[in-house]
This record gives structure tokens, C-alpha cells and sequence, in this order.
């Protein structure tokens, strides 16, 4: 491993503790110089930040043990109520559409507390397993004496950091990896592949977003992750055409998404088959598979469906990435089976995700699903017992007497049946039109060991 390791990011940030994201270069940074209470694993999580837990018999009351000598980088250590006021802040604050995180639903009637200066408790009225989804998302971390967001527990600690350009990372600890890191922030992803291509940096990540097909040249060292995020369309089950599971069902079928895998995305995507990713709890017990392009079947279960005049399809300019030729290429499909489609075009990426959640949408709108917690995707898209934010008038009382019984599950075997049995519904009477996972690339000069990306994304330095 080389003594210094030098990145280009798409962004080099480290957000306010209040800030909760899934940017992958983000969370590369937060995750070499802070730790997530829990470390997410395919759905599943292990010890992090809490090196254990333990639960009462009925899932309601459960106690998180801080890992011995966990110490912030300035030598303050970590303590029980450090992590009860980083949560009470979250819990506080609203996200970049000022909307305030789901994070306040589900733990408005938990009791956090600190049992000790090293565990800490939380006690729900009703079981709460999902809390070990929810705690893998908190990464701990305190502000300096100047006021920036780069204390942590973590491997590296921060040594230079100017927001939006660069970081320097040095090594906190023994171990492996390089003694130091150098992140460089390059918006644009051919910038980043240029400057790995002249030699001016080590590695660079989110090189999918190439708008060109490109090789892998085999001069460089690639890694490549299906990663958990979901492109694919909410539909409006509160008015209109997809009231009806048949005309829900007849647009997966009329879809070719291998094709937009491989066209639009250059063959850097995945089909979907339900609301989650292959990686995501539930969905390998559920063994799913892309619901088949069928576009004769299509027309047959449009049969007797009132489609009124014209479906309006909405779709911003960014956010999932490519989502105009996406939205082309999903229009031309529906009109191919009959049915007349209107694509409407929104600009300011922010208000589409305001409007998305009045839920003033539309027939159907394009969108990214990005938590890689089953749990979150049914809280607050799917449940119509929650109606969350995202929620868009699906109601099936199978699909919510599943969700139910997923909640109260507590041990991992349960927890993985019960969100298998979600998925299953949600393949067979979906909300959505499913689309496709994208595949997330970096590549690195030959003969550096030790770099890997995960379904997140996140590049991970050994």
C-alpha cells in the first residue's frame, strides 16, 4: 500500500452532524474518519461504533454497548451522551428539501437514554428491531473548535479540509492502509477519469456517470457494485389508471429494462424485480426475479382498463442519473401498448422532490430510491398505515398485514422471512414501475492492494 493515497471524488464534504446521506463520495469520507453506530452488511448489520447489543424477549427495550477505547481524534472519549445528542439533533432537523427526516416517525415515542457512559438504551412501546437499520445509517461525529464537522472515532483523522476542493486524511491509529489520504473533488466523472489517465492521482470513483460507453482499459486495476439505490417510477394509486393492480402490473410488463440497462446505461445496470435492490434484508431469502418485458401481455391486462385520455409522465432533469432518456425511452414503451403518454419535464431538482412529496405528480414520476433499509422502504413508500412523505396511495391490505408482522419480528432468521414475504407481495402486485440498479465503477493504478466499492458505493480502504 502506498504511503499516501491519492482519490478523486465526485465531492469532497463533511456534511453537519443533523445530515443524514447516501452520497457515495460522502460517505467514503465519513466513513474512513467516522464510525456508524452499526455497519450495514446486505441487509444485515455487525459491530461498529457498538461493538454489541442486546434485546428483551419482546423487542421492545434494547441496549447498545459502545466499543472500549472509542476516543474522538481531538481525545475526548466517546461517550453515551455524545451519541444521545447526535441523534436528538437528527431527529431535530430537516433534509436539503426541508423536509424533516423519517427518523422523527420512527422513534417519536422511543426513550434513548444513557444506562451508563457506555451503553446506551432504548425502550419503544411496541418492538423496534428496525432500530439496528436505522443506527447504521448515524455516523458519530462532533464539530472542532472552529466549527467544522471532522471529529470522529474513526481510522483517519481530518489534517486539512477545505469544503468542496480537498481533504487530507492521516492515519489515527496502527493498522493497514496508507498513512495518509489525499481526496480531490472533480464534479465531472471524465474529468476524473483524465486525471487518473495522466497520472496526476491513484484512484477514481462514480466513473459510471461516463456519459459515453467506455472500456475498461486494461492498463488500470477496475472494481465494479451493483449498488442498492432503485431508479424507478412512483405511480399515482390515488387517482387515475394505476387505481388498478392490473394497469400497475400491465406497465412493468411493457418495459424492456434489460434494454435500458444496456442502452441508456451503457450495460452499468441491473433490472429491478420489487422496491429493493438484491442486497437489501428480505430480498435474497425472496429470490426474485425482473418481472418479464411482455408488452403482448401488457395490452391484455390494459384490456377493460379506463386509461382516461392521456398519462402524464414526469421527470426532472437529474436525479436519478439520465432520467430524460429514461423517460423517452419508458414514454415510447407505454404508447407501443396503447396507451397515450404526455412527458413532463421539471427543472428545479429540489422542487421535484417537494412536489413529489404533495404528491402532485402527476400519473407517474421517475425517482430514486436510495435506503439501503428494507425497513424504511415500506415505512415511508409503501405503508399505508404510515402514509409517509413518499407515500402515493398504494393500499393492499395483504402487502400492510406483511409489513405488520415484519415489524414485530426481532430475530434476524424472522426479520429476513417476513421482509422476503413483503418483497414477494410487491413483486406480484406492484406500486412502482420497476426499473433497474445501477452499477457503480472506480478504477485505480495497477499494483495498489486493498481498494474495494460495496453496494452502497462507498470505496472502502483496507
Amino acid at each position: 500500500m502506498l504511503d499516501t493515497l491519492t482519490i478523486s471524488l465526485e465531492k469532497v464534504d463533511f456534511l453537519p452532524p443533523t445530515r443524514v446521506t447516501d452520497d457515495t463520495s460522502v460517505l467514503t469520507l465519513k466513513n474512513l474518519v467516522f464510525e456508524p453506530l452499526l455497519k450495514w452488511d446486505n441487509g444485515f448489520v455487525r459491530p461498529a461504533l457498538f461493538s454489541r447489543w442486546s434485546h428483551s424477549d419482546d423487542g421492545r427495550i434494547w441496549r447498545f454497548f459502545i466499543r472500549d477505547g472509542a476516543t474522538f481524534h481531538d481525545g475526548k472519549p466517546c461517550v453515551a451522551e455524545d451519541i444521545i445528542g447526535f441523534i436528538d439533533g437528527i431527529l431535530q432537523a430537516v433534509d436539503t428539501f426541508g423536509m424533516k427526516w423519517s427518523y422523527a416517525r420512527y422513534l417519536a415515542d422511543a426513550r434513548i437514554t444513557a444506562e451508563s457512559g457506555g451503553v446506551v438504551r432504548v425502550e419503544n412501546p411496541e418492538p423496534i428491531a428496525d432500530i439496528l437499520d436505522i443506527f447504521s445509517e448515524f455516523y458519530i461525529c462532533r464539530l472542532d473548535e472552529v466549527g467544522l464537522p471532522v471529529l470522529g472515532t474513526g481510522r483517519y483523522r481530518v489534517e486539512e479540509f477545505e469544503a468542496g476542493r480537498r481533504a487530507v486524511l492521516a492515519k489515527a491509529g496502527s493498522g493497514s492502509g496508507p498513512q495518509r489520504i489525499v481526496a480531490l473533488a472533480d464534479r465531472h466523472a471524465e474529468a476524473r477519469y483524465d486525471s487518473l489517465l495522466c497520472g496526476d492521482i491513484d484512484a477514481a470513483l462514480n466513473l459510471e456517470r461516463i456519459e459515453k460507453r467506455f472500456d475498461f482499459d486494461e492498463n488500470f486495476a477496475w472494481g465494479k457494485a451493483v449498488n442498492t439505490l432503485s431508479v424507478m417510477y412512483y405511480l399515482n394509486c390515488q387517482q387515475g389508471m394505476f387505481r388498478s393492480p392490473e394497469a400497475r402490473l400491465a406497465v412493468n410488463h411493457a418495459v424492456d429494462t434489460a434494454l435500458i440497462a444496456d442502452e441508456i446505461f451503457h450495460g452499468l445496470a441491473v433490472p429491478s424485480s420489487t422496491i429493493v435492490s438484491p442486497f437489501h434484508l428480505g430480498a435474497k431469502r425472496a429470490d426474485l426475479r425482473p418481472i418479464a418485458y411482455d408488452p403482448e401481455k401488457a395490452r391484455r391486462l390494459l384490456d377493460g382498463v379506463d386509461a382516461g385520455a392521456t398519462l402524464t409522465l414526469r421527470t426532472p432533469t437529474f436525479m436519478p442519473e439520465r432520467a430524460p432518456e429514461v423517460s423517452r425511452f419508458v414514454g415510447a414503451a407505454l404508447e407501443a401498448v396503447g396507451l397515450k403518454v404526455e412527458v413532463e419535464t421539471e427543472l428545479d431538482r429540489p422542487e421535484y422532490a417537494r412536489q413529489i412529496g404533495r404528491k402532485e405528480m402527476g400519473d407517474m414520476a421517475i425517482f430514486d430510491s436510495s435506503p439501503h433499509s428494507t425497513f424504511r422502504i415500506l415505512n415511508d413508500k409503501i405503508s399505508s398505515a404510515t402514509k409517509a412523505v413518499w407515500w402515493q396511495g398504494f393500499d393492499d391490505l395483504e402487502t400492510e398485514g406483511l409489513i405488520s408482522a415484519a415489524n414485530r419480528a426481532v430475530d434476524d432468521d424472522a426479520r429476513e422471512l417476513a421482509y422476503a414475504r413483503c418483497l414477494t407481495r410487491l413483486h406480484q402486485n406492484p406500486p412502482w414501475l420497476y426499473l433497474v440498479h445501477p452499477i457503480d465503477v472506480f478504477a485505480m493504478r495497477k499494483g495498489i492492494a486493498g481498494l474495494t466499492i460495496d453496494h452502497k458505493g462507498t470505496l472502502n480502504i483496507e
